[in-house]
Protein backbone atom coordinates (compact mmCIF):
# COMPACT_ATOMS: atom_id res chain seq x y z
CA UNK A 1 0.00 0.00 0.00
CA UNK A 2 1.16 3.78 -1.01
CA UNK A 3 2.33 5.55 1.51
CA UNK A 4 2.77 9.27 1.77
CA UNK A 5 5.60 8.74 3.78
CA UNK A 6 7.24 5.68 2.89
CA UNK A 7 10.13 5.47 0.55
CA UNK A 8 8.15 3.68 -2.77
CA UNK A 9 11.68 3.02 -4.39
CA UNK A 10 12.44 3.07 -8.05
CA UNK A 11 11.01 5.54 -10.46
CA UNK A 12 10.42 4.96 -13.86
CA UNK A 13 11.24 7.69 -16.83
CA UNK A 14 7.77 7.35 -18.36
CA UNK A 15 3.94 5.98 -17.65
CA UNK A 16 2.30 4.88 -20.52
CA UNK A 17 -1.89 6.20 -20.37
CA UNK A 18 -3.41 3.11 -19.56
CA UNK A 19 -1.01 2.68 -16.38
CA UNK A 20 -1.48 6.51 -15.25
CA UNK A 21 -5.18 5.61 -15.40
CA UNK A 22 -5.09 2.27 -13.04
CA UNK A 23 -2.58 4.60 -10.86
CA UNK A 24 -4.66 7.56 -10.72
CA UNK A 25 -7.99 4.87 -10.08
CA UNK A 26 -6.47 3.19 -7.01
CA UNK A 27 -5.42 6.77 -5.50
CA UNK A 28 -9.34 7.66 -5.42
CA UNK A 29 -9.44 10.52 -7.48
CA UNK A 30 -12.60 10.75 -9.41
CA UNK A 31 -13.31 9.41 -12.66
CA UNK A 32 -14.43 13.09 -14.36
CA UNK A 33 -11.17 13.83 -12.58
CA UNK A 34 -9.04 11.04 -14.34
CA UNK A 35 -10.48 11.93 -17.50
CA UNK A 36 -9.47 15.45 -17.61
CA UNK A 37 -5.69 14.44 -16.92
CA UNK A 38 -5.72 11.57 -19.47
CA UNK A 39 -7.66 14.07 -21.74
CA UNK A 40 -3.89 15.82 -21.87
CA UNK A 41 -1.78 13.99 -22.31
CA UNK A 42 -0.48 11.11 -25.38
CA UNK A 43 -0.17 7.94 -25.06
CA UNK A 44 2.78 8.30 -22.66
CA UNK A 45 3.72 10.86 -20.64
CA UNK A 46 6.91 11.93 -18.28
CA UNK A 47 6.41 12.82 -14.86
CA UNK A 48 7.37 16.55 -15.71
CA UNK A 49 4.64 16.86 -18.22
CA UNK A 50 2.36 14.81 -16.24
CA UNK A 51 3.33 17.34 -13.29
CA UNK A 52 2.24 20.46 -15.41
CA UNK A 53 -1.08 18.84 -16.01
CA UNK A 54 -1.90 18.62 -12.33
CA UNK A 55 -0.58 21.83 -10.90
CA UNK A 56 -2.85 23.18 -14.06
CA UNK A 57 -5.59 21.45 -12.36
CA UNK A 58 -4.80 22.38 -9.49
CA UNK A 59 -4.16 25.98 -8.99
CA UNK A 60 -6.01 26.81 -11.90
CA UNK A 61 -9.19 25.24 -11.96
CA UNK A 62 -9.76 24.63 -7.92
CA UNK A 63 -8.04 28.29 -7.95
CA UNK A 64 -5.50 26.56 -5.19
CA UNK A 65 -2.99 29.89 -4.86
CA UNK A 66 -6.13 32.34 -3.70
CA UNK A 67 -7.73 29.79 -1.12
CA UNK A 68 -7.03 30.14 2.64
CA UNK A 69 -8.62 30.41 5.64
CA UNK A 70 -10.32 33.55 6.31
CA UNK A 71 -9.34 36.17 8.88
CA UNK A 72 -11.39 35.99 12.09
CA UNK A 73 -10.26 39.30 14.76
CA UNK A 74 -12.05 37.62 17.92
CA UNK A 75 -11.35 36.85 21.25
CA UNK A 76 -11.75 34.07 22.34
CA UNK A 77 -11.11 32.20 18.48
CA UNK A 78 -13.09 29.61 18.10
CA UNK A 79 -13.09 26.59 16.49
CA UNK A 80 -15.79 24.13 15.91
CA UNK A 81 -14.47 21.06 15.34
CA UNK A 82 -16.39 18.41 13.16
CA UNK A 83 -16.48 15.17 11.48
CA UNK A 84 -17.47 11.36 11.52
CA UNK A 85 -16.70 9.15 14.49
CA UNK A 86 -13.29 7.50 14.13
CA UNK A 87 -11.74 10.78 11.88
CA UNK A 88 -9.75 11.21 14.27
CA UNK A 89 -11.11 14.82 16.05
CA UNK A 90 -10.06 13.83 19.36
CA UNK A 91 -6.83 13.90 18.30
CA UNK A 92 -6.79 16.62 15.55
CA UNK A 93 -7.74 18.69 18.58
CA UNK A 94 -5.12 17.95 20.92
CA UNK A 95 -2.54 18.69 18.34
CA UNK A 96 -4.22 21.99 17.01
CA UNK A 97 -4.42 22.86 20.74
CA UNK A 98 -0.33 22.23 21.52
CA UNK A 99 0.34 23.92 18.01
CA UNK A 100 -1.52 27.29 19.69
CA UNK A 101 -0.39 27.02 22.76
CA UNK A 102 3.24 26.65 21.38
CA UNK A 103 2.71 29.95 19.48
CA UNK A 104 2.21 31.07 23.33
CA UNK A 105 -1.90 31.05 23.34
CA UNK A 106 -3.83 30.39 26.15
CA UNK A 107 -6.20 27.24 25.04
CA UNK A 108 -9.21 25.41 26.08
CA UNK A 109 -11.06 22.52 25.24
CA UNK A 110 -14.66 21.81 25.15
CA UNK A 111 -15.84 18.32 25.07
CA UNK A 112 -18.82 18.83 22.96
CA UNK A 113 -19.01 15.30 21.82
CA UNK A 114 -21.67 13.96 24.34
CA UNK A 115 -23.17 11.01 22.46
CA UNK A 116 -19.96 8.98 22.36
CA UNK A 117 -19.41 7.52 25.88
CA UNK A 118 -15.51 7.38 25.92
CA UNK A 119 -15.46 10.68 24.09
CA UNK A 120 -14.96 13.46 26.86
CA UNK A 121 -12.61 11.57 28.84
CA UNK A 122 -10.34 11.11 25.75
CA UNK A 123 -10.21 14.91 25.09
CA UNK A 124 -9.94 15.90 29.16
CA UNK A 125 -7.05 13.59 29.35
CA UNK A 126 -5.22 15.25 26.16
CA UNK A 127 -6.09 18.39 27.98
CA UNK A 128 -4.48 17.08 31.28
CA UNK A 129 -1.17 15.81 28.95
CA UNK A 130 -0.73 19.10 27.14
CA UNK A 131 -1.93 21.52 30.44
CA UNK A 132 -5.01 22.75 28.70
CA UNK A 133 -8.17 22.90 30.53
CA UNK A 134 -11.43 20.97 29.24
CA UNK A 135 -15.03 21.71 29.57
CA UNK A 136 -17.29 18.74 29.86
CA UNK A 137 -20.47 17.32 30.86
CA UNK A 138 -21.98 14.30 31.38
CA UNK A 139 -22.62 11.39 28.81
CA UNK A 140 -25.88 12.59 26.95
CA UNK A 141 -25.89 16.33 27.76
CA UNK A 142 -26.76 19.06 25.19
CA UNK A 143 -23.35 19.38 23.39
CA UNK A 144 -24.54 23.88 22.41
CA UNK A 145 -24.18 23.86 26.26
CA UNK A 146 -21.41 22.57 26.46
CA UNK A 147 -19.95 24.71 23.68
CA UNK A 148 -21.79 27.44 25.34
CA UNK A 149 -20.25 26.85 28.73
CA UNK A 150 -16.14 26.42 27.40
CA UNK A 151 -16.45 29.88 25.41
CA UNK A 152 -17.88 31.76 28.21
CA UNK A 153 -14.99 29.64 30.24
CA UNK A 154 -12.80 31.38 27.79
CA UNK A 155 -13.62 34.87 28.11
CA UNK A 156 -13.79 34.29 32.48
CA UNK A 157 -10.52 33.02 32.02
CA UNK A 158 -9.05 35.76 29.43
CA UNK A 159 -8.17 32.72 26.99
CA UNK A 160 -6.88 33.11 23.73
CA UNK A 161 -8.13 29.95 21.47
CA UNK A 162 -11.23 27.66 22.49
CA UNK A 163 -11.23 24.33 20.39
CA UNK A 164 -14.72 22.89 20.70
CA UNK A 165 -15.82 18.77 19.75
CA UNK A 166 -18.79 17.83 18.00
CA UNK A 167 -20.58 14.28 17.84
CA UNK A 168 -19.68 13.04 14.32
CA UNK A 169 -22.74 10.88 13.70
CA UNK A 170 -24.19 10.25 9.90
CA UNK A 171 -26.65 7.96 10.90
CA UNK A 172 -29.69 11.01 10.64
CA UNK A 173 -28.66 13.85 8.00
CA UNK A 174 -31.28 15.43 8.97
CA UNK A 175 -30.53 15.58 12.83
CA UNK A 176 -26.79 16.18 12.65
CA UNK A 177 -27.70 19.37 10.27
CA UNK A 178 -29.92 20.45 12.93
CA UNK A 179 -27.35 19.66 15.68
CA UNK A 180 -24.53 21.47 13.60
CA UNK A 181 -26.56 24.73 13.01
CA UNK A 182 -27.78 24.70 17.22
CA UNK A 183 -24.20 24.45 17.93
CA UNK A 184 -23.40 26.87 15.47
CA UNK A 185 -25.95 29.63 16.38
CA UNK A 186 -25.40 28.74 20.03
CA UNK A 187 -21.11 29.41 19.73
CA UNK A 188 -22.37 32.85 17.76
CA UNK A 189 -24.77 33.71 20.60
CA UNK A 190 -21.98 33.32 23.02
CA UNK A 191 -19.57 35.46 21.12
CA UNK A 192 -21.75 38.21 20.84
CA UNK A 193 -22.53 37.75 16.82
CA UNK A 194 -18.93 37.54 16.54
CA UNK A 195 -17.75 34.86 13.77
CA UNK A 196 -15.94 31.65 14.39
CA UNK A 197 -14.12 28.59 12.09
CA UNK A 198 -15.63 25.62 11.41
CA UNK A 199 -13.17 22.90 10.74
CA UNK A 200 -14.13 19.10 8.65
CA UNK A 201 -11.71 16.09 9.53
CA UNK A 202 -11.40 13.54 7.37
CA UNK A 203 -10.07 10.39 7.38
CA UNK A 204 -7.20 10.17 4.64
CA UNK A 205 -7.78 6.72 4.48
CA UNK A 206 -11.41 6.53 3.42
CA UNK A 207 -11.03 7.60 -0.49
CA UNK A 208 -14.16 8.74 -2.28
CA UNK A 209 -16.27 8.21 0.87
CA UNK A 210 -14.33 11.23 2.52
CA UNK A 211 -15.57 13.48 -0.28
CA UNK A 212 -19.26 11.87 0.51
CA UNK A 213 -18.32 13.03 3.89
CA UNK A 214 -17.15 16.49 3.40
CA UNK A 215 -20.36 17.26 0.85
CA UNK A 216 -22.50 16.06 3.81
CA UNK A 217 -21.02 18.49 6.38
CA UNK A 218 -20.50 21.60 3.97
CA UNK A 219 -24.10 21.10 2.89
CA UNK A 220 -24.70 21.59 6.79
CA UNK A 221 -22.70 23.77 7.85
CA UNK A 222 -20.76 25.87 5.55
CA UNK A 223 -16.67 24.93 6.87
CA UNK A 224 -13.98 27.31 6.56
CA UNK A 225 -11.29 24.36 5.84
CA UNK A 226 -10.60 20.70 6.20
CA UNK A 227 -8.17 18.47 8.06
CA UNK A 228 -6.82 15.72 6.62
CA UNK A 229 -6.01 12.91 9.23
CA UNK A 230 -4.29 9.40 8.63
CA UNK A 231 -1.81 10.39 5.33
CA UNK A 232 0.90 8.22 7.35
CA UNK A 233 -0.74 5.29 5.77
CA UNK A 234 -2.68 5.69 2.99
CA UNK A 235 -2.76 4.95 -0.79
CA UNK A 236 -5.94 7.36 -1.42
CA UNK A 237 -4.65 10.10 -1.24
CA UNK A 238 -5.98 11.25 -4.37
CA UNK A 239 -9.19 11.76 -2.76
CA UNK A 240 -7.87 15.67 -1.69
CA UNK A 241 -7.61 16.64 -5.69
CA UNK A 242 -11.37 16.04 -5.53
CA UNK A 243 -11.77 17.88 -2.45
CA UNK A 244 -9.80 21.05 -3.43
CA UNK A 245 -11.15 21.09 -6.96
CA UNK A 246 -15.10 20.32 -5.92
CA UNK A 247 -15.45 22.21 -2.51
CA UNK A 248 -13.04 24.93 -2.83
CA UNK A 249 -11.87 24.56 0.45
CA UNK A 250 -8.42 24.99 1.76
CA UNK A 251 -6.75 21.94 3.24
CA UNK A 252 -5.01 23.35 6.37
CA UNK A 253 -3.22 21.21 8.01
CA UNK A 254 -2.21 16.56 7.62
CA UNK A 255 -2.10 14.37 10.55
CA UNK A 256 0.49 11.69 10.25
CA UNK A 257 0.60 10.14 13.09
CA UNK A 258 -0.38 9.70 16.32
CA UNK A 259 2.09 12.13 18.38
CA UNK A 260 0.75 15.55 19.10
CA UNK A 261 3.35 16.83 16.44
CA UNK A 262 2.52 14.58 13.90
CA UNK A 263 1.01 17.29 12.67
CA UNK A 264 1.95 19.41 9.59
CA UNK A 265 0.68 22.19 7.29
CA UNK A 266 -0.49 20.97 4.04
CA UNK A 267 1.63 22.65 0.86
CA UNK A 268 0.45 21.65 -2.22
CA UNK A 269 3.86 21.44 -3.75
CA UNK A 270 4.51 18.17 -1.23
CA UNK A 271 1.23 16.16 -1.96
CA UNK A 272 1.78 16.81 -5.41
CA UNK A 273 5.81 15.41 -5.38
CA UNK A 274 4.47 12.45 -2.97
CA UNK A 275 1.51 11.95 -5.63
CA UNK A 276 4.20 11.66 -8.87
CA UNK A 277 6.40 9.30 -6.64
CA UNK A 278 3.56 7.11 -6.45
CA UNK A 279 1.92 7.40 -9.72
CA UNK A 280 5.87 6.81 -11.49
CA UNK A 281 7.16 3.98 -9.01
CA UNK A 282 8.11 0.56 -10.67
CA UNK A 283 6.57 -1.69 -7.85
Amino acid sequence: MFSFFKNIGRQSETITKDLLEERLIESDIEYEIVEKILDSIGNKTTRNELEVVLISLLKKESFYDNLSIREIDSRPLVYLIIGVNGAGKTTTIAKLGNIKKNENKKVIFGAGDTFRAAASSQLCAWGERLDIPCISSKFGADPSAVAFDTINAAKARNIDVAIVDTAGRLDNKINLKNELIKISNTCKKALNNNDFYKILVIDGTQGTQAINQARIFNEALNIDGIVITKMDGTSKGGSLISIISELRLPILYVGIGEGKDDFIKFDIDWYLKNLLDYIFSKN
